[in-house]
Parts: C-alpha cells; sequence; structure tokens
C-alpha cells in the first residue's frame, strides 16, 4: 500500500501539486494561524477532491481554528476527506487512527490539558497499524528551531503500550523527518520551513495491504 503523508501546509496545499497513491494523510494545520482564512477548510478539501487516492484522511493542528469550529456542527467538515480525529477507521487490512490534540497551546485550535490529553490517547486502538497525531511525542523528531523539546510526554507514554507500523504527525517544522524505534517508522512529514514557505515534498511509505 502506497501511503503519501503531509502535513503543516499553512494553506501553502497547492504548490503540492496533484498527488497518487493509495492512501493520502494531512497530519494537520491546513491553515495559517497568523493569516486567517474563512475559506481554508473549502480550499484544501477541493485540493483533497483533485488529488488521486482511494482514501484520504485529514486531522487539524493547532492553527485550523476553522476546521476545529467547522467540527464542532459536523463529525466530517470535508466532502473529500475523512476527518479522522479522535476516529478509527480500518483500510484494506490496516487500522488507521487519528487525533488532533496538542498540549502547551492554550488558546490555539485543538489544545487539550493533560488531563484531556491522556484519556485521547487511551482511545487509540492497542491494534493500531498507522497513527496520525499532529504532535509529535516527546523526544522524537520534536525540537523547535529554539531547541525546544516540544513534543508530548502523555503521548509518548501510551506509545509504550503500542507497536504502530507508522506513526506520523508534524507539528514542529525544524525536526523534518524519519526515524525508526522498534517496529515503529516515526515520521515528522511537516512540508513548510520555519518560514512557512513549501520546503519539502510529501513523505511516501509502502506497507502491506
Amino acid at each position: 500500500m502506497k501511503i503519501v503523508v503531509i502535513s503543516d501546509t499553512h494553506g501553502e496545499h497547492e504548490a503540492l501539486g496533484i498527488l497518487e497513491g493509495d492512501v493520502l494523510i494531512h497530519c494537520g494545520d491546513v491553515e495559517q494561524l497568523f493569516r486567517p482564512d474563512e475559506e481554508a477548510v473549502g480550499k484544501v478539501d477541493e485540493w483533497f477532491g483533485r488529488q488521486r487516492f482511494d482514501r484520504i484522511f485529514c486531522i487539524g493542528g493547532n492553527h485550523d481554528l476553522g476546521l476545529e469550529r467547522a467540527a464542532q456542527t459536523s463529525a466530517n467538515p470535508f466532502r473529500n476527506a475523512v476527518f479522522l480525529h479522535d476516529r478509527t477507521e480500518l483500510y484494506r487490512g490496516l487500522t488507521f487512527h487519528g487525533s488532533s490534540w496538542v498540549p502547551m497551546l492554550q488558546g490555539h485550535a485543538f489544545f487539550a490539558d493533560d488531563r484531556d490529553l491522556v484519556a485521547a490517547w487511551r482511545r487509540v486502538p492497542k491494534d493500531v497499524d498507522v497513527l496520525v497525531t499532529h504532535t509529535p511525542p516527546a523526544g522524537i523528531l520534536d525540537m523547535s528551531s529554539r531547541d525546544l523539546a516540544l513534543g508530548c510526554e502523555h503521548l509518548s507514554a501510551r506509545l509504550q503500550g503500542l507497536n504502530p507500523m507508522l506513526h506520523c504527525f508534524g507539528h514542529v517544522h525544524a525536526s523534518r523527518g524519519t526515524e525508526r524505534t522498534g517496529g515503529t517508522t516515526y515520521a515528522n512529514a511537516t512540508n513548510v520551513n520555519s518560514d512557512f514557505e513549501i520546503a519539502y515534498p510529501p513523505m511516501v511509505f509502502d506497507l502491506p495491504g
């Protein structure tokens, strides 16, 4: 199964062109918090509709205030993608689970305090194959350009009882890359640099399925 992963496009998704594969995953921050656009969700949804995939999964990120508002009135704010927030989907024998919650950023979209973060990560099924979050786990691809560790300690703790094949996320632009620990590939798939410019291509993974 060809899985294409993107994250932190911040309204610049058109620069990625037309992508193709089996599953497209967007790990959040489709919007730009500092450049509000009331049509941002509709624009990325229209772009999703032009991509060449059997399934498209998208979660939110801390910049996605419009998506957060839309999700309060609709379980799926997209027409052309599945909003995978706190949701599990089975596709071709693989279990996908997504969650948009982020720590430390009160006032941003999808902020959760310690108690709610623990509860959110408990909802991740033990048999998850592909885990999609916006925040990295603590200690993995989570260092900012100012050498601040921004990953979630509660997510890291939950991962001790899981063994996904792929855990993809974004959020920390300065730590784009992959890391393999045990049987899990961790991928910070951000597409922008610290200046919010598209600087990196999508990540591609081949998984059995």
